[in-house]
């Protein structure tokens, strides 16, 4: 504690006052309500909830002692069905670290379920000025996004900081992100699909109606999460304790694995994702596919014969181009972003590939922001939270920068944090097309 205590005091004294951008004209929106904060924030901090005019829940958490902050926070996931408040809850507590280093924390759980990126983005930006106009006027704004959140965040900064448009985040930082754009991020869970029906031949049944795996589920399925668990315990043996797996299901497991390139403990998640997630998606592209595996060439299962088996025996599908432009303009990324930007990322990520951070790289570069990002990494196997005084640093020499400081690197970040932080001096991504095989795209 005495570590992190050290960490908190240079973000409290940071100086100067931000030019607050005009606000574009927005229906009003109501004030939040005072609510009993969560346990695991600092005593005297004041909390405030409600519901935005289009129907998100927020939650908004201000310290005692407040350091003229605000971090503005798009959660990862994303969620699907109608949102609901305890969300909220659940990510102040996440990051409750950002209060007790003095910041105010602003969360909201986006008025929609799925895959939405702008929508998330201006929900985002909703809260900020329900934050300002209710709440108190920040010297500085920090726009967090947390993995899904990562790409919302990213969107609402090019949506709102780039030139001409007013500027109402000082800075950007993205953790755990999933910066490949919809159109990149995704296929691998598709790969998933194929390679797994080959395998268990259990998703769909034989004895159930087929139809194409890239859009999840078909119409009026009532399979739940806990229902395709049942297959995969089946198949692989998941939910098992490793000794228990017949030798068979330990066999497909691994393969699956090796060929996704995925960790086991991660396969039922990714499967999870690409099917109740991929139902969403197809159903807002009208049923037309938006992932596609045609030209991807699927190896590396420690058996060649096997190998060949599957690239010769796997369904092949082609992406629509419509469905793929529409998905590409809500959540494909253009590198254009006005403000400094801080990207945090685990080496070992189970669920955002690393590898996204080189092609995040690449669209920066592209879109003229290179020289306004940092990207920095850490030895952690961890995607949803990486290390308190990690986060409490990140901040600190993130505001710095943007107030005209250095920027932040490895040894910087080292410099000024704990051993729990585990950052890696030197470290660059490889392309993505070398953890998720390449395909032909419309």
């Amino acid at each position: 504690m005495k570590a992190l205590a050290a960490l908190l005091l240079p973000a409290l004294l940071l100086a100067g006052c931000a030019t607050q951008a005009p606000e574009p004209p927005a229906a009003p929106e109501a004030a939040p309500q005072a609510m009993a904060c969560p346990a695991e924030l600092p005593a005297g901090t004041r909390c405030l909830g409600g519901r935005d005019s289009a129907g998100a829940h927020v939650l908004i958490a201000m310290p005692a002692n407040w350091s003229g902050v605000l971090v503005l926070h798009a959660h990862g996931g994303p969620l699907l069905g109608e949102p609901r408040p305890e969300r909220a809850v659940e990510d102040l507590k996440r990051w409750a670290v950002m209060v007790k280093a003095g910041h105010a924390w602003a969360g909201s759980t986006f008025h929609q379920g799925g895959v939405a990126v702008r929508a998330a983005a201006e929900d985002t930006e909703r809260l900020r000025r329900i934050f300002i106009e209710h709440v108190a006027k920040p010297r500085r704004t920090v726009l967090h996004g947390q993995s899904w959140g990562a790409s919302v965040a990213a969107k609402g900064a090019e949506m709102f900081t780039g030139t001409p448009r007013a500027r109402p985040y000082d800075a950007v930082l993205l953790t755990s992100g999933v910066l490949g754009g919809g159109t990149r991020s995704y296929d691998f869970r598709l790969d998933l699909r194929v390679i797994y029906q080959h395998l268990c031949r259990n998703h769909p049944r034989p004895d159930e109606p087929s139809y194409p795996l890239w859009m999840g589920l078909p119409e009026g399925s009532t399979m739940t999460q806990a229902d395709l668990a049942v297959r995969t315990r089946e198949c692989l043996g998941l939910g098992l304790p490793a000794a228990q797996r017949t030798p068979e299901q330990a066999r497909r497991l691994k393969a699956i694995a090796a060929l996704v390139r995925v960790p086991e403990s991660s396969v039922q998640g990714h499967l999870n994702w690409g099917t109740f997630h991929f139902r969403e998606i197809a159903q807002r592209r009208g049923g037309k596919p938006v992932f596609g595996n045609i030209g991807a060439v699927y190896a590396g299962s420690g058996d060649e014969a096997l190998d060949r088996e599957i690239n010769a025996s796997v369904p092949r599908y082609a992406a629509d181009p419509e469905a793929v432009r529409a998905f590409a303009a809500d959540t494909d990324l253009e590198g254009r972003i006005g403000v400094p930007v801080l990207s945090l990322h685990a080496v070992n990520d189970p669920v955002a590939f690393v590898e996204l951070q080189h092609h995040f790289r690449g669209v920066m570069q592209r879109g003229g922001s290179g020289d306004r990002l940092v990207q920095v990494y850490t030895e952690h196997a961890e995607h949803s939270y990486l290390a308190d005084a990690l986060y409490v640093v990140a901040v600190q020499q993130l505001l710095a920068w943007a107030e005209g400081g250095a920027k932040p690197s490895p040894a910087s970040m080292a410099a000024a944090c704990d051993a729990n932080c585990r950052l890696v001096g030197a470290f660059e991504p490889l392309p993505l097309e070398r953890r998720v095989p390449a395909r032909q795209r419309p």
